[in-house]
């Protein structure tokens, strides 16, 4: 059994030195009591990374400021795995896919949740193309390569909640999606990560998407097309998955862009990703850079 079930980073409000740690009240909703201003009180641990988060050392704190659950400088690049739920296919009128579709972000791209705003690039403001996806992420624990279904999920450390915020215009100007979905904060992650040891089945996750207080997106995991297992070792495969590998999962139906009317997202728009089991509602509102 893991030493956590679920973690946070965050900037404690007694210094500016970022900590981690298990929420005390396993229940809350850390996500919405930071958005709200509501205290949030840890259990730190000795540990300065979710990868080895060491024991609980007996301190409180209370969170300043949530982080992402890992830093820039943790994650290599990130991988996202596109078109992977049966009923997003459908109502992007797409065929079903056989193999997993692969796009990669940057580090630079890892956002936090709220306060931290999600950036539409000044560049791509005029397109009015920016467009929500809620997604599961998973999160690699140890060094995977060559790895069956059947061990995959001896690599994943845990889930967290991200947004692979796009830019559509930008996105289907190119065969390659990459450019269009790498700007900096356009993968917003948290606020917690949940230890894979407290999830009694994956596929009974559920994930919903809100935008300004309406849900667009809502479903569960049974709906994806590629399993997690399945895309741990198809990403595995001839390729070295390093601990804290951020590994997105795709997005469930209801996005903005193929909407009727379009939805697109603009300036003062807030999105939220609620993903259950622990880990929360991640927040981030929009803003239009000048």
């Amino acid at each position: 059994m893991s030493s956590f079930s679920r973690l946070i980073r965050f900037i404690p409000k007694s210094s500016s030195t970022p900590l981690i740690g298990e929420p005390v009240d396993a229940g809350l909703d850390v996500g919405i009591a930071s958005y709200e201003s509501k205290p949030i009180e840890v259990e730190v641990y000795s540990g300065h990374s979710v990868l080895n988060a060491g024991e609980k050392t007996g301190k409180k704190e209370t969170v300043g400021r949530l982080l992402s659950p890992l830093g820039q400088e943790e994650v290599g690049t990130i991988r996202c795995i596109g078109l992977n739920y049966v009923n997003h296919a459908k109502e992007v009128n797409q065929p079903i896919p056989t193999t997993p579709t692969l796009f990669m972000k940057p580090s630079t791209a890892l956002g936090d949740p709220f306060p931290a705003p999600s950036v539409i690039p000044r560049a791509y403001v005029a397109d009015d193309a920016a467009d929500y996806e809620a997604e599961v992420a998973i999160v690699i624990g140890k060094q995977a390569k060559n790895v069956s279904e059947d061990e995959a999920l001896d690599y994943l450390l845990g889930i967290t909640a991200a947004n692979d915020l796009s830019s559509r215009e930008a996105q289907f100007r190119t065969s390659q999606w990459s450019y269009s979905k790498s700007f900096d904060g356009a993968c917003p992650i948290g606020p917690a990560i949940v230890h894979k040891d407290h999830i009694k089945g994956l596929a009974q996750v559920q994930i919903a998407g809100e935008l300004n207080g309406k849900t667009v997106q809502d479903s569960k995991l049974d709906d994806l097309i590629f399993s997690i297992p399945k895309i741990i070792s198809f990403l595995s495969q001839g390729t070295t998955l390093q601990p804290g590998t951020i590994i997105l999962t795709g997005t469930p139906a209801g996005v903005g862009w193929t909407a009727s009317p379009r939805v697109t997202l603009k300036d003062g728009h807030e999105f939220r990703v609620f993903v259950s089991h622990g880990v929360g509602t991640l927040i981030n509102k929009i803003e239009e850079e000048r």
